[in-house]
């Protein structure tokens, strides 16, 4: 691990000061291990190398559960448990405070010979520019004496058993943590199975993405990693007859099966609308009227557009909703935010929705897509906005299957994590 400095700090040139990183992290006083998301051990500090009892020359280099095996005689529940924290950091990209833990070390010089001691461990992530996780730190503190006072107290006969007060709840609350865990780790498991079901409902009510009537279209839907997102963003394609296509992209505002499930009545009742109307603007009008009969759908964006493949015009109508590109043969994009109105239930329901329309030369290729593609947490919206018609302008000449897959690339590169909201796609060769 490399400082920035000299030890301690200094003053660099113009009066700039440095700061030892190094130093700093070996002075912590809490133990602290560097991991690699392989589980390999990088780094530790000295405190660390003092509770652990092995210097940095048997930890660097070495996977964690190849220096400290866990004792034969706990069945291996203490390395169980801390290779799934670890392994949940590293695919999550989050925090993991675990419990008190059991995890015996063997004695140094005494093969086969293992200490009884106990931990309290905090995991975590560190995150490159991408969100994927570069290094994992393994923070602990040892209280294994706090944990055998509290056996001591528990027998009237021991000398511990003048515990004072504090000290005894505290290791009484350490004794308790044990069952949070265990509590901690069925909740993940039922949101797991909850996630699989809510991705698996959308999945079925959004349309494949093999599209063979609309050979000139392709479309994308990426889940979000975390079940706290998952499952709002809508997509669809209608052929209003011979000469005109529908399109529309939408975002429920909440998540999980709930989400789900007002997603697939307003794709319906959009469906229905544009196919009655022919026209965006009623079309979301309509939508609207119905959002505020459905509960958890108000507050929804939805972009709705028709394409005329004979009069070369795009017609589109916007509640709320990020716009769509038009993206010229000449190269250049075009941001159509010339029809934008408030999302869903946001407004009195007899307003009348604004329309747009433009005209496109043949070839050019019209992208829409949900929030998901272009936020990112603490940046303004506009700056994803603009890293979009960048990428569609460097592919705009890929076929549209092509076009989709460079750029969920650009703006979604692959982490262990995913991406951390909803984002649907779908990509038109006009």
């Amino acid at each position: 691990m490399n400082g920035s400095g000299a030890p301690g700090g200094g003053q660099g040139p113009a009066g700039e000061s440095y700061i030892d990183f190094a130093e700093v992290f070996q002075s912590l006083p809490s133990p602290v291990l560097l991991l690699t998301p392989g589980l390999v051990m990088l780094d530790a500090n000295r405190a660390y190398v003092k509770v652990s009892g092995r210097g940095l020359d048997e930890l660097r280099g070495r996977s964690v559960f190849d220096v400290f095996p866990d004792s034969p005689a706990d069945r291996r529940e203490g390395a169980r448990t801390l290779r799934a924290s670890l392994e949940r950091v590293v695919a999550t990209g989050e925090r993991d405070t675990m419990a008190l833990q059991k995890y015996d070390v063997e004695v140094p010089g005494g093969p086969g010979v293992f200490e009884e001691r106990y931990w309290s461990p905090v995991n975590f992530p560190v995150l490159d520019g991408d969100g994927r996780v570069t290094l994992v730190v393994h923070r602990v503190e040892e209280v294994t004496e706090l944990v055998r006072a509290r056996q001591a107290a528990n027998d009237p006969g021991d000398a511990f058993a003048t515990l004072s007060r504090e000290d005894t709840m505290t290791a009484d609350l350490l004794t308790r943590s044990q069952e949070l865990q265990e509590l901690n780790e069925r909740l993940r498991e039922a949101h797991a199975r909850s996630h699989e079901v809510a991705v698996t409902l959308q999945r079925a009510m959004l349309p494949g993405t093999a599209l063979p009537r609309h050979p000139f279209a392709a479309v994308r839907y990426r889940p979000a990693a975390s079940f706290l997102h998952v499952c709002g963003d809508w997509y669809d394609l209608i052929d209003l007859d011979a000469d005109r296509l529908a399109t529309a992209v939408g975002d429920v505002v909440g998540h999980g099966l709930e989400a789900a499930g007002v997603m697939g009545q307003l794709r319906s009742a959009l469906s229905a609308a544009i196919r009655a109307t022919g026209r965006p603007a009623a079309a979301l009008t309509t939508l609207a009227e119905h959002a505020r009969t459905v509960e958890g759908a108000l507050a929804t964006s939805v972009v709705q557009a028709v394409v005329d493949r004979v009069g070369h015009t795009v017609t589109y109508s916007c509640a709320g909703h990020p716009p769509p590109l038009l993206a010229h043969v000449d190269g250049s994009v075009e941001i159509l935010d010339g029809a934008t109105d408030p999302p869903l239930g946001a407004c009195d329901a007899a307003m009348s929705r604004g329309e747009a329309t433009v005209g496109y030369p043949p070839g050019a290729t019209l992208v829409l897509y949900t929030d998901g593609l272009i936020e990112r947490r603490g940046e303004d919206i506009d700056l994803g906005l603009r890293r979009l018609a960048d990428s569609v302008e460097r592919h705009q000449a890929l076929d549209p299957e092509l076009l989709a897959d460079a750029v969920l690339a650009d703006l979604l590169p692959a982490s262990r994590r995913g991406p951390d909201d909803d984002t649907a796609l779908v990509v038109i060769r006009l």
